[in-house]
């Protein structure tokens, strides 16, 4: 702003001092001019006059300066020339004051030279025998004028512009002094300008709602802190530099930190390569989550992006103690496989029974028939328990399927018919649609997993409900859609319900025919073909588990 001013100064002052030195100069050559012209009429009219009365003898003797006098006739001849130069005069007889002076009695005229340094006035006057005569004076124009005056005035002028740079220095910071000593703060009008007054205003109002944000911001956090310091879990947040906002307690006791972390690296907390991998994924922008076998106990992290509209802004990191939950499903998984091996031997037995009555051992004829379904029942059942088994290695990595190509719609068709009793039972309407997508993997477990989806759809239907299995594809991923009209499943309860044994309703449960094995089959199922598995439900309305299992592999 002083720069401004200053230089606003001294574009004033000069400008003024040019305006003023041309309007003078132009004033005073203005003056000068009439008073030239003042003289050449004077004197013209007083050489009329001696012309009159002594005729060419008076012009003669005349005693001229720089003045040039010429008397002509009406027809253009010169009868007398200063200069000597008696000749045609018709180019003087052309000019605008000798016209004017035989039409009107005299004339005057100004010329400027091409040269720009001088002008030519001229003065006629016509006499009683109507001939002219013509007093010229050559002087110096306004260009010349101000040529002369120019190096004078640039010495001036630069004398101007030195005293402006003080005086506007000075001027400046008196003019800038009562703005920088407002106090922001507590802006007040006291010893300022009249003419700040909205500003300080505004100021004033701004500053009482920077308080009142500051003020809630400050409860905010401490509310925040009170909160998580109460937490059990930890939480960690940090900028998208991965530099730590904020730790609570919680987060410092499950990884065994002692010193604030605040400001440093999250890394300072836990320098694991699980650990990195999880919050990296986070700062790219997926969400991650791992377990950490710490001396303490097992711990699980959960790692999400902070976005603001498309903009990574954080990362939030979530740490609970899962040293429990990891030995309980380590027990879950050693009951499943120690329950399959215990299930095999008497469905052996039931087996070898049916092969006995489908064999014709026994005599009536009907009892052939349903040998035959409890062969093929139990045929499933040992497949299943084979399943099992091979998902129970499946979790330590050491087993393989072999693998085939299977219509998933018509696979789905034929699940469909085995539950037509279970699905009469109930009153439950059932149908498959879609289109014959083939995927290439275990037709066993495929069969199970679409098996189990249809087989809750039915159980935990209402009577007169509907079950449908839609099969369908996008590049690269075949979709089954299992989806019912049943009691659904609280929100709370989605993320755990595939885990084995887990019931949402225990007492319910209890009265519908099940191990809790179902869904947990069904994801380690899909997991093994490498795809997903999610479910949606609206309590009283119905579940939707769709499956995505990628094709090509």
């Amino acid at each position: 702003m002083t720069k401004r001013i200053i230089r606003s100064i001294i574009l004033v002052a000069t400008v003024a001092v040019v305006l003023s030195a041309v309007i003078i100069i132009s004033f005073v050559n203005r003056s000068y001019s009439d008073k030239i012209m003042e003289e050449l009429r004077t004197e013209s009219e007083l050489i009329a006059q001696g012309a009159e009365m002594k005729g060419i003898a008076y012009m003669e003797h005349l005693e001229l300066e720089d003045m040039r006098v010429t008397w002509i006739d009406r027809s253009g001849r010169v009868i007398f020339d200063s200069e000597g130069r008696n000749g045609d005069g018709k180019n003087i007889m052309k000019s605008e004051d000798v016209e004017e002076a035989f039409r009107n009695g005299s004339g005057s005229s100004t010329l400027r030279y091409a040269s720009i340094s001088s002008s030519s006035m001229s003065y006629s006057v016509r006499l009683r025998d109507n001939t002219v005569i013509r007093v010229t004076d050559v002087h110096a124009s306004f260009a010349a004028q101000l040529a002369v005056i120019l190096t004078p005035l640039l010495v001036f002028l630069a004398l101007v512009a030195a005293v402006s740079v003080l005086l506007a220095e000075r001027v400046s910071r008196r003019i800038v002094r009562p703005i920088n000593d407002i106090d922001l703060d507590r802006p007040q009008l006291e010893g300022s300008y009249p003419e700040l007054k909205p500003l300080l205003d505004k100021l004033r109002s701004q500053n009482r709602r920077v308080g009142r944000q500051m003020e809630e911001l400050r409860r905010s956090r401490e509310q925040f802190s009170l909160i998580t310091d109460s937490m059990s879990e930890g939480i960690i947040l940090a900028d998208p530099k991965l530099t730590v906002l904020v730790c609570n307690s919680g987060a410092l006791r499950l990884l065994g930190s002692e010193s604030d972390p605040v400001g440093q690296s999250i890394y300072s907390l836990n320098n694991s390569e699980r650990f990195r991998r999880c919050v990296q994924d986070a700062a790219g922008g997926r969400h991650s989550d791992c377990v950490l076998h710490t001396e303490s106990g097992d711990r699980e992290v959960i790692a999400s992006p902070a976005k603001s509209i498309d903009i990574i802004t954080g990362v939030v990191v979530f740490i609970m103690d899962v040293t429990e939950k990891e030995k309980l499903e380590t027990m879950r998984r050693e009951f499943t496989s120690n329950v399959s091996h215990e299930l095999k031997t008497p469905l052996t037995t039931i087996y070898g029974i049916a092969d006995m009555l489908e064999s014709g051992m026994v005599k009536p004829d009907d009892v052939a028939g349903f040998g035959g379904n409890i062969r093929s029942e139990a045929e499933r059942l040992i497949n299943l328990i084979n399943d099992i088994v091979a998902l129970s290695k499946l979790d330590e990595g050491s087993t393989s399927v072999e693998t085939e190509d299977v219509d998933l719609l018509e696979l789905a068709q034929s699940v469909i018919k085995r539950l037509e009793l279970s699905a009469a039972e109930k009153d439950v309407t059932t149908a498959v649609t879609g289109s014959n997508v083939v995927f290439s993997g275990s037709r066993t477990i495929l069969e199970e997993i679409i098996y189990n989806l249809c087989d809750n759809g039915i159980k935990y239907n209402k009577n007169g409900g509907a079950l449908e299995v839609k099969v369908s594809h996008v590049p690269k991923t075949a979709i089954i859609t299992v989806s019912d009209t049943g009691m659904g499943i609280p929100k709370e309860h989605i993320d755990r319900i595939f885990e084995r044994f887990y019931r949402v309703d225990k007492s319910r449960s209890r009265k519908i025919k099940g191990t809790g094995l179902g869904l947990s089959i069904v994801k380690h199922g899909v997991m093994y073909h490498g795809g997903t598995v999610r479910a949606e439900s609206v309590p009283g309305k119905g579940t939707v588990f769709t499956v995505e299992l990628p094709l090509g592999k």
